[in-house]
């Protein structure tokens, strides 16, 4: 008589529930816009959600304590001419996110900690590269404002935010639309999904496809029978990975090891109503005086609603195990350090005593200006064609910035003028 043996894991009873009435957030339009991206992102300040907007894209963002109706009059972030497809919180600064839009750009926003009364509408820096949408945006884990965008142009970017600049274009590499793309913990390779089903593991600094097309895969797991697009979501600290179905109901969790057959099914979260999107918050966002593994935010069509993973303990002391040091939100280099070929581990911080998220961190974009670049003054010299060429171009750059200004000034004064007739109309109706 054989006897079964059960493999011995701390998760295998990881016990999962839905917030109170109270902790959801009501009365938000989620927007409709068909797109795979989750269309909600976290962080321990603030919860962002793609909304409904008319005439072009907007999200709205929240302080993660604002939990109840949300008042219809609270403030959007809408800048975009397009539906927004992706929104991604910056890991080094939670009052930094990026949007990317239908409108082929990219937008980068200051959220500031209390709640300003107007929408907002100036973005600190406007990425443009992509000749197409822009669905999918994912912040490099370890260097200091460096931000990859993918497009419909299956071309991905890498920006550094903090100048406006473009640092690579990986433009050769994938001959369909790019589904999705994540970085490695250390940010030297990328790993990307392709409509010609292939996934592709890239060195970005080289612009080559190191692996791809895996033949034969390590383990195979079938989900389940529906169409819906599957959101992953993977935690090193517990090598546990979260697969979430839009238009499904429930949130399945596997366990991942070294020993075959690598990965073990653990459970499944169940609610009645399906998910329309899913936020998915960063280790030190978590509550650990409840042993909270994994917290995420469930869209429906008017709410948002938490899911909180926990471990069942009975002791109150901090548990070690389950709260290994995690990534912080110090940067471990700068953008110029990781183009030039360095690699750098993300700076990890213990949660032993809970996470404080610091208060407002100012992002300064810092853009480079061609008549920085001039020669430094000396003794006057004959004008050589590379100075002319160089006079000439900085001249053409001017000259369309004047225009730009010259229009900005005009839509102004017709918006001016149109504010007077109303007010006069209005003035005149109460005499």
């Amino acid at each position: 008589m054989s006897r079964r043996v059960v493999r011995q894991s701390k998760f295998r009873h990881v016990f999962g529930q839905a917030g109170k009435a109270d902790q959801a957030y009501e009365d938000i339009r989620v927007s409709k816009v068909t797109w795979d991206s989750s269309f909600c992102a976290v962080n321990p300040k603030f919860l962002a959600i793609i909304v409904e907007a008319g005439g072009g894209g907007a999200f709205i963002v929240l302080p993660i304590a604002k939990t109840g109706r949300v008042d219809k009059n609270h403030p959007i972030v809408s800048g975009h001419t397009a539906p927004v497809l992706d929104i991604d919180w910056c890991p080094h600064n939670d009052n930094v996110i990026a949007s990317g839009s239908d409108d082929t750009t990219v937008m980068v926003w200051q959220i500031p900690d209390y709640t300003p009364v107007r929408n907002l509408t100036e973005p600190i820096v406007t990425l443009e590269g992509h000749s197409k949408r822009v669905g999918v945006l994912s912040w490099h884990p370890t260097a200091r404002n460096v931000l990859l965008s993918a497009g419909g142009d299956n071309v991905i970017i890498i920006w550094n935010v903090g100048t406006g600049e473009m640092l690579l274009s990986l433009d050769a590499l994938h001959p369909d639309l790019i589904h999705s793309v994540c970085w490695n913990a250390n940010g030297s390779l990328l790993a990307t999904t392709c409509k010609d089903k292939a996934l592709r593991i890239i060195d970005p600094r080289k612009g080559q496809v190191v692996a791809s097309n895996f033949e034969e895969p390590m383990a195979l797991q079938e989900m389940d029978t529906s169409n819906g697009v599957l959101l992953p979501f993977y935690d090193p600290d517990t090598s546990i990975v979260y697969l979430c179905s839009k238009g499904d109901s429930s949130i399945r969790y596997f366990e991942i090891t070294e020993e075959p057959p690598f990965v073990h099914y653990l459970s499944t979260f169940s609610s009645k109503e399906p998910q329309r999107g899913v936020g998915f918050m960063p280790k030190r966002g978590l509550d650990v005086s409840k042993c909270e593994i994994a917290r995420f935010y469930k869209l429906h069509e008017r709410k948002c609603e938490p899911i909180i993973m926990t471990v069942p303990r009975k002791s109150d002391l901090f548990q070690d195990d389950l709260y290994p040091d995690t990534p912080g939100p110090e940067p471990a280099l700068e953008a110029e350090e990781w183009l030039a070929g360095q690699d750098a581990d993300p700076i990890l911080i213990s949660l032993r005593d809970g996470y404080v998220p610091p208060k407002n961190r100012e992002l300064k974009v810092t853009k480079r200006n061609v008549l920085d670049a001039r020669p430094p003054a000396g003794p006057r010299r004959s004008q050589s064609a590379s100075d002319a060429t160089f006079s000439q171009q900085t001249l053409e750059e001017l000259l369309e910035e004047i225009k730009s200004l010259r229009q900005r000034v005009q839509a102004q004064e017709q918006r001016i003028s149109a504010l007077e007739d109303m007010l006069c109309e209005f003035a005149d109706g109460t005499d």
